[in-house]
């Protein structure tokens, strides 16, 4: 048996709650933006009126002005947008406890084992809820009806506001072949302009491309975009109440100056190892691998994975990973904007001590003196602060190499 899966889609959801205060603005072009004095203050969300002079979300607030000069604009309420996505939330969980929140504003329900207690098809109880939304709360909901989560999510894009689209066995094919590659999930910017390259460009040729050639160009990625084209996306619907395994653990930030030492770099390495063997540390988990991603001013990326010899949680071990693969993956004095540091392969500590103990028994007690010296760091910053001491001793600006523990705000 097929499965009933809706994906819900509120409507221009930022500004809609917002209008709900300002209804005499509803007929009139409004957006929801950042600081309107600052000239890369960016659309955050639209209304139908504003999207009608082209103005897009996360374009810059005169980008939108030079296209629509009456345009008005609105500051954000996040906190009251959250109520508002809980409390439809809580309407979903009516219908089933499947509920898997997508954003802010996007959930998909699966209803398959319950749509029977409502007397309905998928289609009905799609308008249930629209009907619904709008009377308790004054929004719309445009919702895709289908037998697997991203054909749903696709319906819920066909037709907006305020519609239900059901794309199933019968008219697939026909609904979702001629649609734009870009459109499915998971099928970015770069990903689309990939395609395009090989003449793919709706969701049709990408079913109808050779699979194999797919995955050599982009991967997993490639296998799986594939599959869903040709409708076999078989993805459950997790309840947001059950928490998803933890897969990675990473950290990455851009840096005020370009890096362009190896000592820049190292301090640059060293800070974000810290926050992820302090994070993993906390979560109870070992890494079994680093992954580390080097992007230049030109904001091209590079990066590159290892396997480290035994799980650890350690700075020392993730710090000195990073830093290598950091080093295959840029050579100075070529400058590096932006490091990512991330621990893959994770394990929990239960299931990871024996594994770590039977490897690494000729380094015990060095290992012991480490596990001990960073456990005081935890320590230390549930005391004094996250920034009371510090692995490595130098930040990333810092022109002379450093090493060990730096401690400061305290004595």
């Amino acid at each position: 048996m097929d499965r009933v899966i809706l994906h819900c889609d509120l409507n221009s959801f930022y500004a809609s709650v917002e209008l709900l205060d300002h209804p005499e603005l509803k007929k009139l072009p409004v957006a929801v933006c950042g600081d309107p004095s600052s000239r890369h203050g960016i659309i955050l969300a639209k209304n139908d009126p504003a999207k009608g002079f082209g103005v897009r979300t996360a374009e810059t607030i005169w980008q939108a002005r030079k296209k629509c000069p009456e345009l008005i604009l609105l500051p954000p309420h996040h906190r009251l947008y959250r109520e508002y996505s809980r409390k439809v939330n809580a309407i979903y969980d009516e219908y089933t406890d499947l509920v898997e929140p997508f954003g802010i504003d996007e959930s998909w329900l699966d209803v398959t084992n319950t749509l029977h207690l409502f007397g309905m098809d998928g289609a009905a109880l799609a308008d249930t809820l629209r009907r619904r939304v709008k009377k308790e709360l004054g929004l719309t909901l445009s919702v895709g009806v289908s037998f697997n989560k991203v054909f749903a999510k696709l319906g819920s894009d066909y037709k907006k506001p305020d519609a239900t689209t059901v794309i199933c066995r019968e008219n697939w094919r026909k609904l979702v072949w001629p649609l734009p590659a870009g459109d499915m999930l998971y099928v970015g910017g770069a990903a689309q302009k990939l395609l395009g390259q090989y003449g793919v460009r709706t969701i049709g040729e990408l079913a109808a491309f050779p699979r194999e050639t797919l995955e050599e160009l982009m991967g997993k990625l490639g296998g799986q975009i594939h599959d869903y084209a040709n409708g076999l996306d078989r993805e459950p619907v997790r309840s947001r109440h059950t928490p998803e395994a933890v897969k990675s653990v990473g950290n990455g930030t851009t840096f005020p100056k370009n890096l362009t030492t190896r000592a820049q770099v190292a301090a640059g390495v060293r800070l974000l190892s810290d926050s992820v063997a302090g994070r993993l540390r906390r979560a109870g988990l070992y890494a079994g691998g680093v992954h580390v991603t080097v992007r230049d001013p030109a904001f091209h990326d590079r990066s590159r994975q290892r396997q480290l010899p035994v799980p650890t949680h350690l700075i020392r071990d993730i710090s000195a990973a990073a830093l290598e693969l950091a080093e295959e993956l840029w050579k100075p004095p070529n400058p590096v904007r932006a490091l990512t540091v991330t621990a893959i392969h994770l394990t929990p500590e239960e299931e990871t001590y024996e594994q770590t103990n039977l490897f690494t028994a000729g380094s015990a007690p060095d290992r012991e003196r480490q596990e001990r010296l960073e456990a005081a760091m935890d320590g230390i910053r549930r005391k004094y602060g996250g920034g009371s001491i510090a692995f490595g001793g130098r930040t990333p600006e810092d022109p002379e190499e450093g090493g060990g523990f730096r401690k400061k705000g305290f004595s």
